[in-house]
């Protein structure tokens, strides 16, 4: 089969790029409890970029395959029960153990890393349904658990922030929106965002305090890290919570007040989308929220956008084209 390797992790994320090679590799074959996957589709993620510069959570064998989710059929599958039931089914997959990933014609995966689409779904949509989704609903659960009137969003013209917007405005939430560039304001508010700042603005941080506290903004999404995260927190009402989910600016978080977090109860915490799944799963709500945000993709409530599809061939010319232009959506490859 066809996919792309990655021969050695290399801090220059050019680098890392231009040593992307395509070759021809053997199919693998399922074990016992493990699907093999025919791949349709399979996105760049940040944590794609992150991982080929070695410096994502995720350490594989080199070389290997990258690629953390993708979609396509299932083919055929090891002996277990679980995985049987999936044959011949659509799927949206997702690893991170140490073996190739789905930058390529065929994945091998566990079968309880696949999980079933409807087979109204668009394969453009099931191919980035496993990760960004799911981030998105578990960050609006704990906005709705903290009872929060107003979430602030960094890096918000991202998919996962798209996510939450809608998920927010279903539920009257309202939501402060932090960006980098004027054009982003300007899509945003088209999209009928209300309340969008610029992190490059001199009044930034003036008008980011002024609006949390007016909307009473007690939980906000953190993607990028640095100075901003410290920024947003030291700007929020007493009793809230600065929740990371990603770490965009590859920078310490910094800038944070001591005396907010002692006397003003000010938290900070992370989310991790794996251990959030796993509870979902042990107390029987995943495959409900699965098919609430697969109607709701369905429906056309929310989407993943896509901004251009390249074959494997082209894997540099497509990497390139996400790093030009990351808030203007998903590349895809496909074999």
């Amino acid at each position: 089969m066809k996919a792309v390797i990655l021969p050695a992790y290399n801090q220059n994320v050019l680098r890392a790029m231009l040593s992307l090679k395509v070759e021809e590799i053997p199919i693998p074959i399922p074990q016992k409890d493990e699907v093999l996957i025919k791949i349709e589709a399979t996105p760049c993620n940040p944590s794609d970029i992150a991982f080929m510069q070695g410096g994502y959570n995720i350490v594989k064998t080199l070389p290997s395959v990258p690629g953390f989710e993708g979609a396509g059929t299932v083919v055929s599958t090891g002996d277990s029960s679980e995985a049987k039931k999936l044959f011949k089914k659509p799927v949206s997959c997702f690893t991170q153990e140490d073996s190739h990933g789905t930058w390529a014609e065929y994945f091998v995966t566990k079968a309880n890393n696949c999980i079933p689409v409807d087979e109204e779904m668009e394969i453009e949509q099931a191919a980035c349904f496993a990760i960004n989704p799911f981030t998105a609903y578990g960050l609006y659960e704990t906005a709705i658990k903290n009872i929060s009137p107003a979430i602030i969003l960094n890096a918000a013209g991202s998919q996962v922030a798209r996510f939450v917007q809608v998920l927010a405005k279903a539920n009257n939430i309202f939501v402060i929106n932090i960006v980098r560039k004027k054009e982003q304001i300007d899509e945003l508010i088209k999209l009928g965002e209300k309340y969008v700042l610029n992190s490059n603005d001199d009044d930034f941080e003036k008008d980011l305090k002024k609006t949390a506290h007016l909307l009473n903004a007690t939980t906000a999404f953190d993607a990028v890290g640095g100075d901003l995260a410290g920024k947003i927190l030291n700007s929020m009402p007493p009793k809230s919570e600065l929740i990371i989910y990603g770490g965009l600016s590859a920078k310490p978080i910094s800038e944070v007040g001591v005396l907010d977090i002692i006397f003003k109860n000010k938290i900070i915490s992370g989310f991790n989308l794996n251990q959030w799944i796993e509870t979902k799963i042990n107390i029987g709500e995943f495959q409900r929220i699965s098919e609430k945000l697969q109607q709701m993709i369905i429906k056309g409530e929310m989407k993943t956008v896509i901004q251009k599809t390249y074959k494997f061939d082209n894997v540099i010319k497509g990497m390139r084209q996400y790093l030009s232009n990351m808030s203007g959506g998903k590349i895809l490859f496909v074999p």
